[in-house]
């Protein structure tokens, strides 16, 4: 039988931490050699990390990558290695290394750079221009980068149609809710329309607002799902494939004769390899290996797993050991303090609220009930002493005007003053705890709620914040977040008898419409028609506008939609183009 024995290592690297991704990829070539692999394989850029951005512009970063690729080359014996890094030329390349007996065979340059979302590859690297195929024995697979396979024409096909009867195709591709569907759908098309096994691999991780969500799959001649990796956490898949298969299939595809035909005229690179594949029949059978297919498990589920890895790869990556959150009695600040607890460990979450004079009875019970329910540190500072300081202090010159937003924010700002105060004396990282319904309108305290190092639920609608909740609640079987919380209507609570629909309309109201603006660029007419009201609408879309300067210096925040502000969503601050 032609079978080949094929590891995938889906790791967590960390950005420019070169020596310790050299050690996590030599531990897990050593793990998968004890398996007696045929080919091991590591995602795009492993090497680096991904994405690398403006480091790829100091020449150093350049060389010590390619040092560290050298330093793995070192380590691979009788198996062949493939494993993303940036390769140097007369340019650099987005490349992966074909690595045997200590030696580099070939290297893959990416052809296929994506400049869209919040991908920025053309900023860096060349295209690349070959796409070879390798004979292993009687084995010909290909191996191709990411954006890669998405094109239908790409080098998939090409290589597919020279006679690789495997494709490895390695990844960095960040997460977003529906994207694992989209991927399965691509994925299965891509290897029943060429007949061809494919090996789908991808990185898992955190990196800033990125994540990366693993879930590596590998997929059948016939477009079927053969096993898939963890999600939201390393893995590595060692699975046996039966490449006989493919040939009695394209044995049946008189099309894909006459495309063979016209691709030889044109001559793709065969490279021969100093290697046989080894007898699978003469190894230890692999144990099962239960399929988990992303795109059917709760859109909850995923998204408050992505956020959990998120929030940990951030403060971990970046040398926190602990956290510190604002805890009101609400919603928003609940979600983050259990999402912080999973995290990094309720040990290490320390909460604190911060009453002014407008502060109910029921906040205060439902944020020590949170505490309680989580296990979590739970300190009190009242901040009306200092409010009503700075309230004196300010009347000679306030004068007679009235009270209004200014008193509101004031609170916010002695709030977010007190948190950063914790944060420098204890070395805690600050998480703020707005939504993205709340940025995208601007319902948010420059220099107050907005203070912190990282906004874990800057991408959340706040209906899915409910829903989180709920989620979150019924995965327990048990009341984490209070109900009360969960019923009670919004509130900053920074005035008398104070509701967030004072200021907006309801969330459920809301957020479609947001939605139709900022991730889906419908015009004004187009979101009027599909129900709303038209002052309304206006009325949002305004506040969406007009706040783009406070969003620019907003601390960092997870994307877990199909598009986020930040990166994703760039919008010019001065600006006077009105859809409204």
């Amino acid at each position: 039988m032609k079978t080949v024995r094929l590891a995938l290592c889906q790791i967590n690297p960390t950005v420019g931490d070169l020596a310790g991704n050299v050690g996590k990829i030599t531990e897990y070539i050593e793990t998968a050699s004890r398996h007696h692999p045929d080919i091991i394989a590591f995602p795009e850029l492993a090497v680096t990390g991904y994405p690398p951005e403006d480091l790829l512009l100091k020449p150093q970063f350049i060389n010590d990558t390619l040092e560290a690729l050298h330093a793995i080359r070192e380590r691979v014996e009788d198996f062949l290695v493939i494993v993303g890094f940036v390769d140097r030329r007369d340019d650099i390349f987005n490349a992966a290394a074909l690595l045997h007996n200590r030696r580099i065979v070939d290297i893959y340059h990416k052809i296929h750079l994506p400049n869209y979302s919040v991908f920025d590859e053309n900023r860096y690297f060349q295209t690349g221009a070959r796409c070879p195929v390798y004979r292993m024995g009687e084995v010909l697979f290909g191996f191709n980068i990411c954006e890669d396979i998405w094109y239908p024409g790409g080098p998939t096909a090409v290589q597919a149609l020279a006679g690789a009867e495997l494709i490895i195709n390695i990844n960095a591709s960040p997460y977003h809710i529906g994207k694992s569907g989209f991927r399965e759908k691509m994925l299965s098309t891509r290897a029943y329309d060429n007949s061809v096994v494919i090996a789908y691999l991808n990185m898992v991780g955190g990196q800033d607002e990125l994540v990366f969500d693993g879930h590596s799959l590998v997929v059948d001649q016939n477009g079927d799902f053969i096993t898939a990796g963890k999600r939201f956490e390393e893995d590595m898949l060692v699975v046996d494939l039966d490449l006989e298969a493919v040939f009695m299939k394209r044995l049946h595809d008189p099309r894909r004769r006459q495309q063979t035909k016209a691709l030889k005229r044109e001559g793709v690179e065969e490279i021969s390899l100093a290697r046989t594949p080894g007898s699978t029949e003469a190894l230890q059978p692999l144990p099962p290996r239960n399929i988990s297919r992303l795109s059917s498990c709760l859109l909850e589920e995923e998204a408050y797993n992505a956020l959990v890895l998120g929030t940990r790869d951030y403060v971990r990556k970046n040398g926190f050991r602990q956290v510190c959150i604002g805890l009101s009695g609400g919603v928003d600040s609940a979600l983050v303090a259990a999402i912080a607890a999973d995290a990094v460990g309720k040990e290490n979450v320390a909460c604190v609220f911060m009453p002014s004079p407008f502060t109910s009875r029921e906040s205060r019970e439902d944020a020590e009930e949170l505490a309680r329910n989580l296990g979590i540190r739970l300190t009190e500072v009242p901040i009306t002493a200092a409010f009503e300081e700075y309230i004196g202090m300010l009347r000679p010159v306030f004068g007679d005007l009235p009270a209004d937003t200014t008193e509101e924010n004031l609170q916010a700002r002695i709030r977010g003053t007190v948190l950063m105060a914790l944060s420098n004396k204890f070395g805690w990282l600050v998480l703020t705890t707005g939504n993205k319904s709340e940025m995208s309108v601007g319902y948010a305290t420059l220099y107050g709620d907005m203070a912190g190092g990282f906004a874990v639920i800057k991408d959340v609608p706040k209906t899915l914040v409910y829903a989180l909740c709920r989620w979150k609640n019924e995965k327990e079987g048990r009341t984490v977040i209070p109900e009360r919380i969960l019923v009670k209507e919004p509130t900053a609570e920074l005035r008398h008898d104070q509701k967030d629909t004072d200021s907006l309309p309801p969330y459920d109201v809301l957020d479609p419409v947001l939605k139709a603006y900022i991730e889906e660029d419908k015009a004004f007419d187009e979101i009027v028609a599909l129900g709303g009201d038209e002052e309304r609408t206006r009325r949002v879309i305004r506040m969406v506008d007009m706040s783009e300067y406070k969003r620019r210096q907003a601390p960092p925040g997870i994307k877990i939609t199909p598009r986020a502000f930040g990166r994703d969503r760039r919008f010019p601050i001065t600006n006077r183009y009105r859809s409204w």
